[in-house]
């Protein structure tokens, strides 16, 4: 089963206020086996429109991403990112298929 992803993009507005979010998060992330593949690390924008904050989660599959996001503990977490940061948030399925 392909494993399963968030790809989130975020503007933070408020960095002490978005301190709260990233330790309230952590909860639904170790409830659902949360990795981190990428964490706001060094960027350049090749094409298209970006924002200042990149992050890539792994899970063990689509099902599980989206159980985390729908989840209580992580919405008890986004309303504490709620005006303090402007977030695009994609819950998408791995690719298991052939490779070039």
């Amino acid at each position: 089963m392909a494993k399963g992803y968030w790809i989130v993009r975020v503007d933070v507005t408020d960095a002490e206020g978005y301190k709260d979010y990233v330790v309230a998060n952590a909860e639904a992330f170790r409830k659902y086996g949360a990795r981190f593949l990428v964490r706001a690390g060094q960027y350049e924008t090749a094409e298209g429109a970006s924002r200042s904050r990149n992050v890539v989660i792994e899970f063990t599959d689509f099902p599980t991403a989206l159980a985390c996001y729908h989840s209580p503990e992580y919405a008890k977490a986004k309303k504490l990112r709620d005006g303090k940061a402007v977030a695009d948030v994609i819950v998408i399925e791995g690719y298991d298929g052939t490779q070039p």
